[in-house]
């Protein structure tokens, strides 16, 4: 009977694949790439933009591990939605430095193809939360 949520057995899987997701590490991806665009920058943009980019990147990132390991599904998805809404505001910062010359056209190509992959992933994995995979001997 599934009620919706995660079993204990269940729970430590995860703990040892959550590195092997790819959604996963795309968002670690993606927060690196940021942080080593906005380290370079002056004082000024770093504070203003680049924080702002940083945080919304890694949350990308921290809200994966958290819906990862909470016990209900509903629980789950929220923090895959948290994850994707973080996944976008990252897209618009990045827009704001290039539009500011703070990267460059390539940097931002690279980093664009990055959130889609992620952002593509992310949909695709908060709509298995939470389907039943029948099996040839549950037929």
């Amino acid at each position: 009977m599934d009620i919706g949520y995660l079993s204990t057995q269940n729970i430590e899987k995860q703990r040892h694949t959550l590195d092997e997701l790819e959604v996963y590490q795309l968002a670690m991806t993606i927060g690196k790439r940021c942080w080593d665009a906005a380290i370079t920058w002056d004082d000024f943009a770093r504070k203003t933009l680049g924080n702002q980019m940083i945080r919304a990147a890694d949350s990308v990132a921290a809200n994966i591990s958290e819906g990862y390991g909470r016990f209900s599904y509903k629980e789950n998805k929220l923090f895959y939605y948290y994850a994707r809404g973080s996944l976008y505001e990252t897209r618009t910062w990045f827009a704001k430095a290039l539009e500011r010359r703070l990267i460059t056209d390539n940097d931002y190509q690279e980093l664009q193809e990055i959130i889609q992959q992620c952002g593509k992933k992310l949909n695709r994995y908060i709509q298995s939360i939470g389907t039943k995979v029948t099996s040839i001997a549950d037929k």
